[in-house]
């Protein structure tokens, strides 16, 4: 028999002993309003004592706390006859009626009061000058987001009290909401612990609890928990995961309030010695759960293996100490719920490397099934005791999983991964216990500063004085260093105009600029190692009909850090339009300087990196807001958008795209010219292709790529000659487009349009070695281009060109190869790019030259999606496209308006403050697709066709090209 030793009460045996020891310990449905000590009514003149506000709360939706209840203020007004103004709110907990009631004015003018209370910041706009304001400021630690408020109340002569600096003589705070946060994090982690087993494909009794919000009060929250455990007894856990064990860290308020909830379920508390036994037990109770409260030597040894033996050598010396988490604790336990602060000091319980590890070890049957199911971080320690925390979480979407194998977040419950709550307001969830804590501990100071004389420092008590920030327009003793962190007069004034750095001067830029020309709050830098055709480019947007702004151009060398960050820092956001591989160092330095940045391209490993610290620092960095990356995720969610608006599943998802020339300009070798980077395109026709088909992966090498061309695309264009090649990893988007897990889908493709016969062409130029990325020699004689090509192809006869290319000598890719190198070679006159390196950057460099649109010659983009759509409620499958076609106008190419006004539009949200989210971003949000897509249609008749038909599933099956078999 297990022994194990029990810290908290030992549940009752039998069922009926333990619903009644339930029902001993249920409470009201409401607590007891208050605790006041009932002074007699003061007798002093209505007039004498400092009139009260209380201001509606506006930072956040599910702030329903208020300072003092209707019973404190009616409490209040009896002893000592203050007026009490309310500003009306009809989300409040307490209604302005209960106010009314209590005998307080409810008024919007808050003007008459002298002492205004709240709990979360205020808006500097919303500051009255002359004031004493009491709520949570968040400036103490100079906080940069708040300095402008803080330099706001000093403009205004406003008294701040802060509740955080109330304290005792001894230290300890006035105003805590731990318990609180522990109270509801707990009923949150127990409601993801249920939608998480229903994932995984088990009933749970957790699938009875709702998240903290949704109770009216906590009493009622226990009531819930009470089903729980009823049902516990009753069906127990599922057995598949054996004895269900939860770990608590820390031992204070938010713990204390974690274990509060937790013991209203049936349970045991076991030491952390002992929870290997547990899991091993052969005959586990699983009519109850277990719990183990952990200290720090049970998760942290000495480097050299010893035990920690000296609680306080670790605090002082911690970097010779090492968590031990993820072998001693984490194998045997389901969840863990965090009551304990990290300092980066410390050793992480559990990196994500760990967690990697963990994760793998666990999918090969090595650890038990569930451990590590669920991270409940209440105290929100952002990439704190456990790196997986990311970020926090709202309280409407509360939960996210981590596949730590993979480096992926996502949200779908039913895919792998650890499922993590981060909710940072947790308290705001209980508002009723919540404000009757505030007003419990905060009546009788409140009391103290309604008193005449304490209008000034001096007539203050020694805990509201400790709690004072600024008074008489100055910061106060204690506080002065904040000084330094104050926006400058000139800094806090709002700017005469918006600038925008745009880096790069290319094919695209100029519909992207004629957009932005348009407001008049706008400056763009143009910046460029081509400076006369920045300056080119700038002469001509600043002279057009309609344009409102001003704009110049700079010479840039992006090697140069220094110049580099020096222009980004006088920016208000960054357009970078450069080479796809320099933007991870634009935007670690957007990062560095604080500044916004927007990019047409798709995110690299390097980008996703940086989206914690640009999260961190407040910066918004919109990626993939061009073409193909771009419109096509804004198109396509905004169908998914729909769909599951609808109630309907998504089982197909196939899109294909492509920047061509128009069919009259096509006529040539490759029917191909370039509106965009020649050496973006023939880099992406290298890249390895994954798709899902059938329900099947299918993966194509990037050195096979261009010989798998798939033939069959008419189905989308049925008028055009398209062949199409699958396009990078498709199988990623289904996270990104919310379209749930692989394994319920059928189909999952992006793909490349172009004319037939590109792909054979081009992988012939591939096999003589064209594309090839390594450093060339023997350059010294190469003037011209024909004498380049005469260098890489030696010998073109078609016996020797056939045995390079591997074919027979008759085969007619020879002879398409010799057209294609008479016509590359027929300009004698233009001198060869000396400044490649690659063979890959000459040919980019040739093609761009001899590929390019002539006078007249028009390009087109082509996009077309297609959705299978699944009906559940009528188990009828129906097929939706989107289609989109443009051609060159007046105005540009296609491929530069569909890539500039999408990026041009994107930054006209983020200067805004359209786009709250911060970090790395794709365009995959309703308020950023939407009004893009409205403004694409509206204002430039670039439009998408939807219908609705019959079933056309295309076969997605790899088939060599016969060019090549």
């Amino acid at each position: 028999m297990l022994s194990r030793a029990c810290h908290l009460s030992t549940p009752p045996a039998s069922r009926q002993a333990w619903r009644s020891s339930l029902s001993s310990k249920r409470r009201p449905l409401l607590q007891p309003r208050h605790h006041f000590s009932h002074s007699p009514v003061v007798s002093k003149p209505y007039d004498a004592y400092r009139p009260i506000g209380i201001r509606r709360e506006d930072k956040s939706r599910w702030e329903r706390r208020a300072p003092l209840t209707p019973t404190a203020v009616a409490l209040l007004i009896k002893q000592t006859g203050v007026k009490i103004y309310v500003q009306p709110s009809t989300k409040r907990i307490f209604s302005d009626a209960d106010y009314a009631r209590a005998g307080a004015i409810v008024s919007e003018d808050l003007t008459p009061a002298e002492i205004i209370l709240g709990i979360k910041e205020v808006p500097p706009q919303s500051l009255l000058p002359d004031k004493t304001y009491v709520f949570f400021s968040h400036t103490h630690k100079g906080n940069e987001k708040n300095m402008g408020m803080l330099k706001s109340i000093l403009d205004k002569n406003i008294t701040l009290i802060d509740y955080e600096l109330m304290t005792q003589e001894g230290g300890k705070r006035l105003v805590a909401f731990g318990k609180f946060a522990g109270n509801a994090g707990m009923i949150d982690a127990l409601h993801g612990m249920g939608q998480r087993f229903l994932g995984l494909g088990y009933n749970s009794p957790f699938m009875y609890m709702s998240k903290a919000h949704n109770y009216r009060s906590l009493a009622a929250a226990r009531l819930s928990l009470g089903t729980a455990g009823n049902v516990l007894v009753d069906q127990g856990t599922p057995k598949d995961f054996g004895p269900l064990v939860f770990a608590f860290t820390g031992r204070g308020n938010v713990a204390e309030g974690a274990l509060e909830m937790f013991r209203e379920l049936p349970h045991e508390i076991v030491p952390a010695e002992d929870l290997e036994k547990l899991a091993r037990d052969k005959n586990p109770r699983l009519n109850k759960v277990y719990a183990t409260q952990l200290k720090v030597r049970d998760y942290t040894q000495h480097k050299n293996g010893e035990p920690l033996t000296s609680f306080e050598d670790y605090l002082h010396h911690p970097e010779k100490y090492q968590s031990v988490f993820a072998e001693k604790i984490a194998p045997y336990v389901h969840t863990v719920v965090t009551g304990a602060y990290w300092d980066s000091r410390y050793p992480r319980l559990m990196t994500n490397a760990q967690l990697a590890d963990f994760q793998r070890k666990q999918a090969q049957g090595h650890i038990g099934k569930g451990r590590m199911m669920t991270l409940a971080d209440i105290v929100c320690d952002v990439k704190g005791a456990f790196e997986c925390l990311s970020h926090t979480t709202p309280i409407d979407n509360g939960y996210y999983y981590y596949d730590a194998i993979k480096g992926v977040e996502h949200t779908d419950v039913e895919k792998p991964g650890t499922q993590i709550m981060g909710i940072d307001i947790l308290p705001a969830e209980l508002p009723i216990e919540s404000s009757q804590h505030f007003s419990n501990v905060l009546f009788p100071h409140i009391k103290d500063l309604i008193l005449p004389h304490a209008r000034t420092m001096d007539g203050l008590t020694p805990m509201l004085s400790r709690a004072t920030i600024a008074a008489q327009g100055k910061l106060t003793s204690g506080h002065t260093a904040l000084n330094a962190l104050l926006p400058s007069a000139s800094s806090a004034a709002p700017k005469a105009r918006k600038e925008v750095l745009l880096l790069g001067s290319g094919m695209v830029t100029a519909p992207l600029v004629r957009h932005l020309m348009r407001r008049p709050d706008v400056h763009v830098v143009v910046a460029s190692n081509a400076v006369e055709e920045a300056r080119a480019l700038a002469a001509q947007q600043s002279a057009e009909e309609g344009a409102r702004g001003t704009m110049e151009a700079v010479t840039l060398d992006i090697s140069n850090a220094a110049q580099l960050t020096s222009l980004i820092s006088k920016s208000d956001i960054v357009v970078s339009l450069v080479p796809a591989f320099l933007h991870a160092q634009v935007a670690q330095t957007c990062i560095e300087q604080k500044k916004h940045m927007v990019t047409a391209s798709y995110v690299s490993p390097e980008m996703q990196a940086l989206d914690t610290p640009a999260k961190e620092a407040g910066v918004t960095i919109m990626n993939e807001v061009g073409l193909d990356p771009g419109i096509d995720h804004m198109s396509a969610m905004k169908i998914i958008d729909e769909a599951k608006a609808e109630g309907k599943k998504i089982r197909s998802f196939v899109s294909w795209c492509g920047g061509l020339p128009a069919p009259e300009a096509s006529n040539l070798p490759f029917s191909y010219k370039f509106s965009w980077s020649p050496r973006g395109v023939l880099t992406a026709s290298q890249n390895e292709a994954i798709y899902l088909h059938k329900g099947k992966q299918v993966q194509i090498a990037g050195a096979e790529l261009l010989q798998y061309p798939f033939e069959n695309v008419h189905t989308a264009f049925p008028g055009f000659a398209f062949e199409g090649l699958a396009n990078r990893n498709a199988l990623g988007y289904a996270d990104i487009y919310g379209l749930g897990s692989l394994n319920d889908m059928d189909t999952m493709f992006r793909g490349t349009l172009r004319y037939k016969g590109y792909s054979d062409l081009m992988y012939a130029f591939k096999r003589l070695g064209f594309l090839d990325l390594n450093p060339m020699a023997n350059q010294k004689n190469i003037t011209n281009w024909p004498s380049y090509l005469e260098q890489r192809t030696g010998d073109l006869s078609n016996g020797a060109l056939a045995e390079r290319l591997g074919v027979d000598r008759h085969h007619a890719i020879v002879e398409r190869v010799h057209e294609a190198l008479d016509f590359l070679a027929a300009d004698k006159t233009a001198p060869y790019a000396q400044q490649a390196t690659t063979p890959l950057d000459a040919f980019s460099a040739l093609l761009a030259h001899r590929l390019q649109y002539l006078p007249g010659e028009r390009d087109m983009v082509a996009m077309h999606h297609a959705f299978e759509v699944e009906d559940p409620k009528t188990n009828r499958m129906e097929s939706i496209t989107s289609s989109l076609v443009q051609y060159a106008n007046p105005l540009g190419t296609a491929m530069a308006r569909t890539v500039g006004v999408p990026a041009a539009m994107a930054t006209e949200l983020i200067l805004d403050n359209r786009i709250p989210e911060h970090g790395v971003l794709r365009p995959t949000m309703p308020h950023v697709y939407r009004p893009i897509l409205e403004q694409l249609e509206q204002e430039h008749d670039i439009r998408f066709v939807e219908q609705v038909r019959g079933r056309q599933p295309l076969d997605l099956t790899p088939r060599k090209s016969a060019a090549w078999s």
